[in-house]
């Protein structure tokens, strides 16, 4: 049976991502991040994707950063012995947790669009041009949406990488930004969601997901909540 070219321009183009898939995965020499707390490795789609859980591996090869601290854990947040306060306080990406105070309140503050979870770690500090990598397990092959769990005191976009190749343009990062606000520092604290943010067509099985700052920076990137769609 002949196949009509279009038919033959599809194959080749699926095969041509899945080597392009498989040669990514074999060279990769970054891993899925453990601890007591996050024990099961490469997260899982459909499901909440944590950005503070990007990959081990270190500098260049699971995330790239501006600077070799961590802003957040150790520095910001006291060196004390406890797991949110030096969570990967080791490691360049900026990572830090959310707080809930009643006297001066900080991320359960009233000029959040969405209130976060109290101790929900994410990526902050961002600037331009830096990246990680999460590991993802998908159950099933197919389309896929995120919604963002963010903050961003001037707005800007990111963009997702699936195995090395771009899935597309930037994603639009809106700013949460309130003239309102009378504490200058809590604009970094302004929570929000992006609903369906973007499309992602995604293979079953193992994949990693490269997130790149392209504009902007001073974001927080907490949670990519991934479901199917059409």
């Amino acid at each position: 049976m002949k196949l009509a070219p279009l038919t033959l321009i599809l194959l080749a183009s699926t095969f041509a991502a899945a080597q392009s898939r498989s040669d990514f995965l074999t060279a990769y020499k970054g891993h899925p991040y453990t601890d007591a707390h996050h024990p099961i490795g490469a997260q899982l789609i459909p499901g909440i994707v944590q950005c503070a859980y990007y990959d081990a591996g270190g500098e260049g090869i699971a995330y790239h950063d501006t600077d070799a601290k961590n802003n957040g854990s150790g520095i910001l947040n006291p060196k004390d012995g406890t797991y949110l306060n030096e969570f990967r306080m080791d490691e360049g990406v900026d990572t830090s947790y959310t707080k809930f105070h009643a006297d001066v309140p900080i991320d359960n503050n009233p000029y959040d669009l969405v209130q976060p979870p109290p101790d929900q770690l994410y990526v902050g500090w961002t600037e331009p041009g830096e990246w990680f990598n999460l590991t993802v397990q998908v159950a099933r092959t197919g389309l896929y949406s995120p919604d963002i769990l963010y903050t961003s005191n001037r707005g800007g976009s990111i963009s997702i990488d699936i195995n090395g190749t771009p899935s597309g343009p930037p994603i639009n990062i809106p700013s949460t930004f309130n003239a309102a606000e009378p504490v200058a520092w809590r604009q970094w604290h302004h929570w929000n969601v992006i609903p369906h943010a973007t499309k992602l067509q995604l293979p079953a099985g193992r994949n990693v997901l490269t997130i790149h700052i392209v504009t902007g920076g001073q974001m927080n990137l907490a949670t990519f909540d991934f479901k199917e769609t059409h």
